[in-house]
């Protein structure tokens, strides 16, 4: 009974001190960091979050503690901007600071920071540097990429007149298609449609990337170092991503075999290329981790947001006929019906250019950012981060920032259109982030989203089994990702 009553007086003994401790660490930096509501030793914040709407509940705690606050998820101290303004002076005004790269621990579970998207410092900048010229030299921003995704598309005609109007899930149609133009440029060529090892590597990506997005996705977030020993979703998304390794290493091993340094095929070659020019510097970046996880980057990034922001496309499109109807007669004025859209096109279609951009705006694939870290103690608003603070630029805020959206919550191509009907820029619009860590994938995408829309729009029109009153254009899930819901569509030849 005594040796009860101790130890329970110890327990009591050490919360109390561990509780006390917190406040203190809090008082002491609350002159320094940003605001924040107070946080409980280890679960942080946890009970004023609601990882069912993450990004929802970030942004209620703005309108407490202003557009630059503190939050703790679990043990993690993040600082979070919300907003135009604060987004843009923090990664574009005070660009060098803000360059880090925080966490996202579904994926660093696996990268480790290695690979160009996760890693830091002089790492990221070799990696970087090295991805955006080889990219270029596989014909990124050229005709050549222009005439792949022609073609691609074309493959994509003939797949969706196979299913003869029948109500289908697109998913899978898009991620084919759209995956398929990274995998020309990092692996050297396409897969066919029906390849099963293609249909289980998207099947791979699409499942772990809808994790990021659920509520067990953002609780992972927080609690990770306890989780990954626990089982749950978590571990099959850790499993789904270690398949997608598995396959990429395999793919180098087979590069290594038949490698001619006068003549790379494809991003792996030209990798392994510079890998021999420089093995012997002992602290080179180009090595084998830093290839395997830069690739898989890159083949994930170049499938999964854009045939997402496809998907949710179609879905808005069929919920608003009247906008889908006006794209199709700026289709039918500029393009007509016997030649293939080309990119060049898009200058004299600013309706079907403005739809584009509202879709990406109100889809808002990462809301809450991929997370940055400031690389050394830094100033903003007379706050002061340490060196190493992660800080989550709230993209969706941006999108959605009423100041420069009329009704941010609404779906209306106007948003990017003049009086006159022309398209019009919008500083808000920052579906690929800003700064020096913004998606260096940006162009393509846009490529993509135009020329795939607008085939696909020049020899189909879309019908759904709900009327469009019943459709539900809110995501299914909101966290790192956005995932719309879940539908099926028909394609109706014109």
């Amino acid at each position: 009974m005594l040796a009860s009553g101790l130890l329970l007086a110890a327990l009591l003994s050490c919360l109390t001190v561990m509780v006390l401790t917190s406040v203190w660490r809090q008082r002491k930096l609350s002159g320094k960091m940003p605001p924040g509501p107070p946080a409980l030793p280890f679960i942080g914040n946890y009970l004023q979050l609601n990882t069912e709407q993450m990004y929802n509940s970030l942004m209620k705690l703005s309108e407490r503690y202003g557009p630059v606050f503190t939050v703790h998820l679990g043990t993690r101290r993040v600082v979070v901007l919300c907003g135009q303004e604060a987004v843009k002076e923090a990664l574009v005004d005070q660009a060098e600071e803000f360059s880090g790269r925080g966490e996202q621990a579904t994926f660093n579970g696996l990268c480790k920071g290695y690979g160009v998207v996760f890693s830091n410092g002089e790492r990221a900048k070799q990696l970087r540097r090295f991805s955006i010229s080889t990219l270029r030299d596989f014909g990124l921003g050229k005709r050549g990429i222009e005439e792949r995704i022609q073609e691609e598309a074309g493959f994509l005609l003939e797949a969706i007149r196979g299913t003869h109007g029948a109500s289908i899930d697109p998913t899978f149609f898009l991620s084919r298609t759209v995956s398929n133009i990274i995998s020309s440029i990092v692996f050297g060529d396409r897969f066919d449609y029906e390849d099963k090892e293609f249909l289980s590597l998207l099947s791979m990506m699409l499942g772990s990337f809808q994790f990021t997005a659920t509520s067990m996705g953002q609780l992972y977030e927080m609690f990770s170092s306890v989780m990954k020993h626990l089982p749950g979703p978590q571990q099959q998304a850790y499993k789904e991503l270690q398949g997608l390794e598995a396959f990429i290493a395999k793919k180098v091993e087979q590069n290594q075999r038949t490698l001619d340094p006068n003549s790379p095929r494809d991003f792996i070659d030209s990798f392994l290329i510079r890998m021999q020019e420089e093995q012997k510097h002992p602290d080179t970046e180009f090595h084998l981790k830093n290839l395997v996880m830069t690739t898989l980057n890159l083949f994930f990034a170049g499938t999964e947001t854009v045939s997402t922001t496809l998907r949710y496309g179609f879905l808005l499109l069929m919920k608003h006929p009247d906008v889908e109807a006006k794209v199709h007669e700026e289709i039918d004025r500029v393009v007509g019906k016997n030649r293939q859209p080309k990119f060049e096109d898009r200058a004299k279609m600013p309706y079907t250019e403005a739809v584009i951009h509202e879709i990406q705006r109100f889809g808002d694939m990462l809301p809450i950012g991929v997370a940055r870290r400031v690389t050394k103690d830094t100033m903003f608003r007379n706050f002061l981060l340490p060196k190493g603070t992660e800080v989550f630029p709230m993209l969706g805020s941006v999108l959605k920032d009423p100041k420069f959206f009329s009704n941010p919550g609404d779906f209306n191509p106007q948003h990017f259109l003049d009086e006159e009907g022309q398209f019009k820029k919008n500083d808000a619009f920052v579906p690929f982030s800003i700064g020096k860590r913004y998606c260096f994938g940006e162009g393509l995408a846009r490529m993509e989203l135009f020329l795939f829309l607008t085939t696909i729009m020049q020899n189909f029109r879309f019908k759904s089994p709900q009327s469009p009153k019943d459709i539900d254009v809110s995501p299914k899930h909101v966290g790192f990702a956005t995932i719309p819901q879940n539908y099926t569509m028909s394609f109706l030849p014109r």
